[in-house]
């Protein structure tokens, strides 16, 4: 779920940006007490995500509009599908369409991907999950439209776990080291992730005792030997160079969740129309 007065912050900037001082179009052919109804419509298949956000967009633009929603984020919707309807002054439906459609398309299409993503990967094991790479200020709503799409949120920012990484361990000395100097402070509800690269860094961070071991680009059969030596001992994340031709073949090595950043970074915008 996401904050909703972080929201309206996003809100008002993407507003701002479109807008500027006036939609000068809009002033000039549309009189001031003419009324309109229009509907976004689905174009093609999708998995709905962001539909209340889209709606707050006309809201906070304008609270005289009136809304009407047909879906709920987490559903699927089919090309022609209405997806919601607004209606009130002509002029601040016009205004408000273009913040409200480009948001809409952008989390659909995260949410769309995920799902196409996730499907690839029904009846393994292995859970999707999402990545810190996402458009900057957009984090919550991208990982929040990943949710929709049926995939898991990985940390949220850098305060939500503890991620050891090569950087990390080079300063350390080893993953022993760096595991022990988190462990002194860390909360205690706060879980330690390490990335591996190689067979032997899997078999240091398991006797260090971490909560996750991340395998990252490995081969399909060092996964494998992974997985076993791992053996249920610690959760075991696969990630790199994950694609949507590659990710079955990395669930099928036993791993428990699978990460990539191709679900928000490389994720398509749908497309929905707004028609009267």
């Amino acid at each position: 779920m996401y904050d909703v007065f972080q929201a309206d912050r996003l809100i008002d900037l993407w507003l701002h940006e479109d807008i500027g001082s006036c939609d000068l179009t809009a002033q000039l052919m549309i009189d001031e007490d003419a009324t309109s109804t229009f509907h976004m419509v689905a174009r093609e298949p999708m998995f709905i995500a962001g539909i209340y956000v889209a709606e707050r967009v006309f809201k906070r633009y304008d609270s005289r509009l009136n809304i009407q929603t047909f879906f709920k984020d987490g559903q699927h919707a089919n090309k022609g599908d209405k997806l919601l309807t607004v209606s009130g002054p002509a002029r601040s439906i016009l205004t408000g369409e273009r913040s409200a459609l480009n948001i809409l398309q952008r989390l659909c299409g995260i949410a769309t991907e995920t799902a196409r993503y996730g499907k690839e990967i029904e009846g393994t094991t292995a859970r999707l999950i999402d990545t810190r790479k996402t458009t900057p200020g957009l984090r919550m709503l991208e990982k929040h439209a990943v949710t929709c799409g049926g995939g898991l949120n990985h940390r949220l920012g850098l305060d939500n776990g503890v991620m050891l990484k090569d950087n990390h361990i080079a300063i350390a000395g080893s993953i022993e080291k760096a595991v022990e100097r988190v462990r002194k402070h860390l909360p205690v509800l706060t879980k330690i992730e390490v990335e591996c690269d190689r067979l032997d860094q899997v078999a240091q961070a398991l006797a260090a005792g971490v909560d996750v071991i991340m395998l990252d680009n490995m081969s399909l059969e060092d996964m494998r030997t992974a997985v076993k030596t791992i053996n249920g001992a610690a959760k075991v994340e696969a990630s790199g160079g994950i694609s949507i031709t590659t990710i079955r073949q990395v669930a099928l090595t036993g791993v428990d969740y699978i990460s990539t950043s191709k679900i928000t970074q490389a994720a398509p915008a749908v497309d929905i129309g707004l028609d009267e």
